[in-house]
């Protein structure tokens, strides 16, 4: 039996994460997150607080329970604030992921690091994971810079880069970009959406997946996980409003650049999945199928609260 620490389970892969463990009897889970567990079941797994600011904290919970793998999920990830609040994004992506590298290296733990394609400046994708790393903003960089410390330990690593992650979190305390979109929709609102930003959006049962592949076979290096669909972010949400039979012409597509946003977003990334296809057998789901589950999973929410 392996034993797998997650940080930041609180959040929608930590989620997914806890749910796919939950299933597999082999794994036994040790989630943590800031503040109270607010995955819906309590039993099968330990819950601890930990802060991932919080060194002597992190050292407590790591010394008690030894795992033999930790999944660091836990990171700011939204791309303006970390422009904006430099330090806190810095200390929260790179300063707490060099105190977890620290302390695995020590007590002889596998760590696996979540990145993201903002790592690329988006001029090439699609990529593949030994493609040369250029981050265009401030995020991509602290992602950067933690991922060169995940190289630089001493011991076994994993790296898994990923892209425009969605799915349903159980609270349903944070939205993504197909539910952001849905949501538009539905309220029939003018939106302005880029079309000239390509992604590989990843449904987050199939990142889930991939980290439990990579414990499973104990894999090291550099992967690439995402979904197999190539599209625009309008094209994007043109698909999301097929499925879910909305009127996409309140959408009006628009260049990155009349946005004006201050933070630099990568033009086209996307990934080239062979490496994980082949070395974890990663099979991901195609967008479609990722909002047939998404729907299903709505469907569930909806009637357990009515």
């Amino acid at each position: 039996m392996k034993r797998v620490l997650v940080t930041g389970s609180n959040g929608l892969l930590g989620q997914k994460i806890t749910q796919q463990i939950l299933h597999h009897p082999e794994v036994e889970l040790i989630a943590t997150n800031r503040g109270k567990n607010k995955y819906p079941v309590k039993e099968g797994y330990v819950y601890e607080t930990m802060d991932i600011l919080n060194q002597g904290q992190v050292a407590a919970v790591l010394q008690q329970y030894r795992p033999d793998v930790v999944i660091h999920t836990a990171a700011i990830t939204n791309v303006d604030v970390c422009h904006t609040n430099r330090e806190t994004c810095w200390e929260t992506n790179v300063d707490a992921t060099a105190n977890l590298i620290s302390l695995c290296e020590k007590m002889g733990i596998h760590f696996i690091y979540l990145s993201t394609d903002f790592v690329f400046d988006g001029l090439k994708g699609p990529y593949k994971e030994d493609d040369a790393a250029n981050p265009v903003s401030y995020y991509g960089e602290s992602k950067l810079a933690a991922e060169n410390l995940t190289k630089q330990m001493k011991g076994s690593w994993t790296i898994i880069r990923t892209i425009l992650v969605y799915g349903i979190l159980n609270d349903m305390s944070r939205s993504n970009i197909v539910l952001w979109a849905k949501e538009a929709l539905e309220a029939a609102k003018p939106i302005n959406v880029v079309n000239d930003q390509w992604r590989m959006p990843t449904l987050a049962e199939d990142l889930a997946d991939a980290c439990l592949l990579a414990v499973k076979h104990s894999a090291t290096g550099v992967f690439h996980i995402s979904g197999k669909d190539m599209m625009t972010v309008a094209e994007l949400v043109k698909k999301v409003a097929d499925f879910w039979g909305l009127d996409a012409s309140v959408m009006k597509e628009i260049s990155s650049d009349s946005l004006g946003q201050e933070a630099k977003r990568p033009k086209k990334t996307g990934f080239i999945l062979d490496k994980a296809m082949t070395e974890l057998q990663y099979q991901p789901h195609s967008f479609e199928e990722g909002l047939a589950l998404v729907s299903r999973q709505l469907s569930k929410e909806i009637g357990t609260r009515g």
